[in-house]
């Protein structure tokens, strides 16, 4: 899997989201041929006031307030379907992702509305970025990565990579108590865990677990 795409899966899996990464939208030109058109990088689907809970004993212990990122524009009220690219570099959307049989495929992988209802949902995604389903879920289209300073209002939503990364860590930093415990199976989010568990910053200054240490296991929060 791609690095960039393995660190919004863990994003969207820690804002509550079930994904499918890199899914093949094939298109048949001949009888039993078929070749692939493009990949969509991400797919996602959140069911509304997903949260984050660990049993912990008899009891409960709250990971999370249920509260997805800002950033992310998810709505509160209804569960949430995200079609999503991610780039390295400048955050926008392939025309691959613009024509409108590829995100009825996405539509139809996820059985996101009727047959009779598919074309006119993929019509207003892709005039408006979002677009409220016959079913009363919403579908939105997300694009990951760079964003300038001076950057064009889109219609879509645009995340950052750079925050992507920054949350991922804030959020290690904030539960690494209870993380620190944990067999991280995610690729992405375990190596970011590894790096707050040895204590290593590019900046050269004190990672969560590191401050812990030396004030003996006293939890400080450092200011941003």
């Amino acid at each position: 899997m791609d690095t960039c795409v393995a660190l919004v899966q863990a994003y969207l899996h820690v804002n509550g989201y079930f994904t499918v990464a890199e899914y093949p939208v094939l298109e048949s030109y001949r009888v039993g041929h078929a070749r692939t058109v493009t990949d969509l990088d991400i797919l996602a689907f959140r069911f509304a006031g997903a949260g984050h809970d660990v049993v912990r004993g008899r009891g409960r212990r709250s990971l999370g307030n249920r509260v997805t990122d800002p950033t992310l524009r998810c709505p509160v009220d209804r569960p949430d379907m995200i079609v999503g690219e991610v780039k390295e570099g400048a955050a926008r959307l392939n025309p691959a992702m613009r024509d409108p049989a590829v995100l009825e495929v996405a539509l139809a992988r996820f059985g996101c509305c009727e047959a009779h209802d598919m074309g006119d949902v993929t019509q207003q995604l892709l005039s408006r970025g979002q677009v409220v389903a016959p079913a009363g879920h919403s579908v939105r289209m997300v694009a990951f990565g760079d964003v300038a300073d001076n950057a064009p209002p889109t219609t879509w939503t645009t995340v950052p990579m750079r925050h992507v990364v920054q949350f991922l860590q804030k959020y290690l930093r904030e539960h690494w108590d209870v993380l620190r415990h944990a067999q991280i199976k995610d690729a992405a989010f375990g190596v970011l865990a590894l790096i707050e568990k040895w204590g290593v910053q590019a900046e050269g200054g004190p990672t969560m677990s590191e401050t812990r240490r030396k004030h003996g296991g006293v939890r400080v929060r450092r200011s941003p």
